[in-house]
C-alpha cells in the first residue's frame, strides 16, 4: 500500500515537472515570436519533439533541453527562474525607468530587469567628482555611449580621454575601464552595453 502511494506521489511530481517544462518552453518560444519548426531546426530536434514537449506528452532529456535553451542563450537556471511573457511595454516615461544606482553616479535603465534582454540602455548622470570607483571595471561584452552634456574622463586599457557633449565611445568591456567627472558641471551620458551588466 505504501509503495503504491509513493509511486503515485512520484508520478504526480513527474507530471508537474513535465507540465512546467512544456508550458515554460511554449511561453519562451512565443515570447521570441518563433515557430515550433524554426526552434526545432535551430536546436537540431524534430518538429514533433518540440510539439510533444510543449503539449506535456513527453519530458525532454537534459541534453535535449540544453540544446533548446542554447537557441535562446539561456541557462537551465534562467529557464526555470524567469517568466516568459511577451514584452508588451515598449515605451518608458522618465519616472518609470528602473533605478540601478543613486548618488554621485546615477544609473537608470530603460526597461525592466530581465534575463532575456540582450541589450542594456542606461541614462547615466555623474555629479561633480562622481566616478565609477578607484578599481578599474572589467566584464564580458561591449559598451558604447554618447555624452549629452558636461565632460567625462574615460580610461580604457592604457588610453585616457576627456570627452564632451556630442562625443562618443565604444570599447570591449573586458578592457579595464573607468569613468570620472573631473569637469565643472554634472555630466550626462546615454549608453548601451551588451550583454547587460546589471
Amino acid at each position: 500500500m505504501l509503495n503504491k502511494q509513493i509511486e503515485s506521489v512520484e508520478k504526480d511530481t513527474a507530471d508537474q515537472d513535465t507540465e512546467a517544462v512544456g508550458s515554460r518552453l511554449r511561453q519562451l518560444r512565443v515570447a521570441h515570436d518563433m515557430s515550433q519548426r524554426k526552434l526545432a531546426s535551430l536546436a537540431g530536434l524534430t518538429n514533433g519533439a518540440i510539439s510533444m514537449i510543449e503539449q506535456d506528452r513527453v519530458s525532454p532529456s537534459i541534453a535535449s533541453l540544453k540544446k533548446v535553451l542554447e537557441v535562446f542563450g539561456l541557462s537551465m537556471a534562467d529557464f526555470f527562474a524567469d517568466d516568459f511573457k511577451a514584452d508588451t511595454q515598449f515605451f518608458y516615461r522618465a519616472e518609470a525607468m528602473t533605478r540601478i544606482t543613486d548618488g554621485p553616479v546615477s544609473l537608470r535603465q530603460v526597461g525592466g530587469r530581465g534575463s532575456r534582454r540582450k541589450l542594456q540602455v542606461l541614462h547615466e548622470t555623474y555629479a561633480l567628482g562622481g566616478d565609477t570607483g578607484p578599481t578599474m571595471l572589467s566584464h564580458e561584452g561591449e559598451e558604447a555611449g554618447v555624452i549629452v552634456r558636461g565632460q567625462i574622463e574615460i580610461t580604457v586599457g592604457g588610453q585616457c580621454e576627456v570627452l564632451g557633449a556630442g562625443d562618443g565611445y565604444y570599447f570591449n568591456s573586458r578592457l579595464p575601464h573607468r569613468f570620472r567627472n573631473l569637469g565643472e558641471e554634472e555630466c550626462e551620458i546615454v549608453s548601451t552595453c551588451t550583454p547587460p551588466t546589471f
